[in-house]
Parts: C-alpha cells; sequence; structure tokens
C-alpha cells in the first residue's frame, strides 16, 4: 500500500493529524509492502520525527516491508543529519552546525541509555545556555521525567522514540518523545474508574501528587515537575479541543497514538 503525506510536517494540529492519518491507513497492514511518499512534504519538523518513527517502527515490527519515497532534498539533508534515515536504510550525514538532537529509539527498561542520551544531546551541548548547578539538577530531572512518564504510563514494550532540534537565532529548543501505548485520558480514567474529558484528566494529572502510578512506585512530580519549569512552553496532545491554562496548552490529536511534549527555553 502507499500512503502519500498531503504536505509539510510541522509540530502542530496539521502535523500531528497527518500522523494520525498514516497510522489509521497503515494499523492492519501485516506482511505487506509501505511505500511513504513524501512528494508533497518541503518541510519537516525534526523533533516530528519522533512520531513518524514510531508509527513506522510499529509497522516493520508488524512485519511490513517500508520505504521512504521522493523525499526533497532539503528535507533528506535534515533526516540525515540527525540520523533518522540511517534507521530506515538511508545514509547518515555529519551535522556541520551541532543543532540537531539525535534521533533513537531506547528500549523501555534502558534508562541508563537514556540518561546517556540527556547528557549528551543537552547537558553537555555547546547550544545549551549557562545554568546554575541547581537549575542545571532540575533541567535534568525534568527531561528524564518524560522518559519515565512514558516508560511507567504507556503500556507499551515497543521502546521509546526521541527527537529534536535546537534553534539558535530564536534561542528555542524542540524535544519530542512519543510512544505507542495509551494516553493520559485513558490511564486517569482506568484509575479513577469514570470517563473523563481530556482536559480534565491533565490537570487532574498536573495537580500536587495525583498519580496513576500503583503500589510502592513513589508518583505524582512528573508532570507537575514539567509544568513548572517549563512555564508556558509545555503542549501536551489530546483528543478534545483546546486549551489553556496556567502554562499548560492542550491542543488536539489523539493520546492512544501520539504524546508529544514541546520543550522551549529563552535566556532571560
Amino acid at each position: 500500500m502507499k500512503f502519500t503525506f498531503p504536505g509539510p510536517i510541522h509540530h502542530d494540529l496539521s502535523g500531528f493529524s497527518i500522523c494520525t492519518e498514516l497510522h489509521e491507513s497503515t494499523k492492519d497492514c501485516f506482511l505487506d509492502k509501505i511505500e511513504i511518499d513524501l512528494c508533497n512534504t518541503t518541510w519537516f519538523d525534526a523533533d516530528m520525527c519522533s512520531i513518524v518513527g514510531a508509527l513506522l517502527y510499529r509497522m516493520a515490527h508488524n512485519l511490513n516491508t517500508v520505504e521512504l519515497t521522493n523525499i526533497e532534498s532539503s528535507v533528506r539533508k535534515l533526516l540525515s543529519k540527525n540520523g533518522f534515515l540511517s534507521h530506515f536504510g538511508g545514509e547518515r550525514s555529519s551535522d556541520r552546525w551541532g543543532t540537531s538532537i539525535a534521533y533513537q529509539q531506547i528500549d523501555v527498561q534502558d534508562d541508563r541509555y537514556f540518561s546517556n542520551y540527556i547528557e549528551t544531546n543537552f547537558i553537555r551541548h555547546a547550544e545549551m545556555p549557562s545554568m546554575s548547578i541547581g537549575l542545571l539538577k532540575k533541567f535534568r530531572e525534568s527531561i528524564f521525567e518524560i522518559f519515565s512518564n512514558a516508560v511507567l504510563h504507556s503500556r507499551s514494550d515497543l521502546g521509546i522514540f526521541n527527537c529534536g532540534q535546537y534553534f539558535r537565532t530564536r534561542e528555542r529548543l524542540n524535544l519530542t518523545v512519543a510512544d505507542l501505548g495509551v494516553g493520559i485520558r485513558e490511564n486517569v480514567a482506568d484509575h479513577l474508574k469514570t470517563d473523563i474529558a481530556p482536559e480534565e484528566a491533565i490537570v487532574w494529572a498536573t495537580q500536587g501528587s495525583n498519580t496513576t502510578k500503583r503500589g510502592d512506585v513513589p508518583g505524582g512530580l512528573g508532570l507537575k515537575l514539567l509544568r513548572e519549569f517549563v512555564d508556558n512552553g509545555f503542549k501536551l496532545l489530546t483528543d478534545d479541543g483546546d486549551f489553556d491554562t496556567q502554562g499548560l496548552t492542550v491542543l488536539t490529536a489523539n493520546p492512544r497514538l501520539l504524546r508529544g511534549v514541546r520543550r522551549r527555553h529563552r535566556q532571560r
């Protein structure tokens, strides 16, 4: 079967909608050859590689052969620099400016590898602004919480997918961590044993010590810590409506497929 991306892949509602369409079109494929045609894709936000890569990985996991075709030259250059294409039969090229955050799939059991990923791509990266010891510690904890939340709450064993990009002139960092499991609403609804709207589930998950973790595993600080650290740069995705509340923005998407977080840091 063939799926053609209808346009550019941005980290916004349109980009996540395209990813949802990709999943819906390929979720039942088995032992098939799947062509992903990028002829209409003249722009590809680097951090979206996490989500597209997760979906491609699931296709391959279902014993399909996946091929990316008609990649525009500038998009190919970007996807080569961050290592995305090397996971799907392409080559990896050097990143002259050092602004790429490498595409990586990390096993849910390998938190040490993710720790190394944080150190290499963030803590010791030349693009990161100077921070006090205390702020650097909280920044490290905040990034690691994204990975921990995906591991503990997604109920998926297919891995965690990471990618991002530094924007030097805009003093901005984008990072997306994706998994192939369930989303916040389903976890909270199961925990509370009641149906709940996506925005209500997110507000609940970011308040105080609320957590859906079970047993003796400590919880309740993950999303709250992220929310406090990134201020108004924290974006979460649900399947029902948009709203803003105290630095937390919710966009429309499908929580069973996608969980993206855009991180932004501006020097003050």
